[in-house]
């Protein structure tokens, strides 16, 4: 089945379909990861420029906990660092630089590496942090906020 069968077959689904499946993802097992903190090729620290907390959505079946940062490279390549991350198992949930809570307008960073640990994601050079500036964990398919993060300075 492509993507687009999926989300049309999604969007065909009643209520309670889409909550016996969002709640099968749930319970299943975790899938962990522990990336190392991004380096470049001279070894320097990364710059953490922003940096925000997840909320999960509070009803008692999507979740997503930890921090995002944006971290710049001595190359000036950003990317976005989930640290001591854990969130609700769900199906195709992805990770989006979006302008709202709703992602009307978004940024999709790709699909969750896992539901728990330390992972990076490459952001687009030309990314403007002053319009994206929440990070979302986000449901494809159902169109669901598990969490979302709120990005503000370090300075």
């Amino acid at each position: 089945m492509t993507e687009n069968e999926k989300l049309d077959a999604a969007k065909n689904m009643t209520v309670e379909e889409k909550d016996m499946i969002m709640r099968t993802a749930a319970e299943q097992n975790t899938t962990t990861i522990n990336e190392p903190m991004a380096m470049n090729i001279d070894q320097s620290t990364p710059k953490t420029s922003l940096i925000g907390n997840f909320i999960g959505v509070g009803d008692g079946i999507h979740n997503a906990e930890g921090q995002a940062k944006i971290l710049t490279l001595s190359t000036g390549s950003p990317i976005l660092r989930l640290e001591d991350f854990k969130s609700t198992n769900g199906p195709d949930v992805h990770l989006y630089l979006s302008s709202n809570k709703q992602a009307n307008d978004f940024i999709d960073l790709g699909r969750l590496k896992a539901n728990i640990g330390n992972q990076n994601y490459q952001i687009p050079l030309d990314t403007d942090f002053n319009k994206y500036n929440y990070v979302l964990i986000w449901c494809q398919p159902f169109s669901v906020l598990f969490g979302s993060a709120q990005l503000n300075s370090t300075f």
